[in-house]
């Protein structure tokens, strides 16, 4: 299955970003506070929202951090 944008509906989107951070679990599970990022949701809205891919904001945040 892609997750690209171009084969993704929103919906899609959202999911995968639920299913991928454990959020359906509760905020204990997620990384994305302890890490710097804040609200998970925030950091891969340009995804969801169709405008960024996964790829780039990950490659982002990365070289933001100093994350190889």
């Amino acid at each position: 299955m892609s997750i690209l944008i171009k084969d993704t509906t929103r919906e899609e989107r959202e999911e995968i970003v639920r299913r991928t951070l454990s959020c359906e679990s509760g905020c204990e599970n997620c990384s994305g506070c302890a890490l710097g990022a804040g609200d998970p949701f925030e950091m891969y809205k340009p995804y969801i929202e169709g405008k960024m891919e996964i790829r780039e904001i990950n490659r982002r945040f990365n070289a933001k951090y100093g994350i190889h």
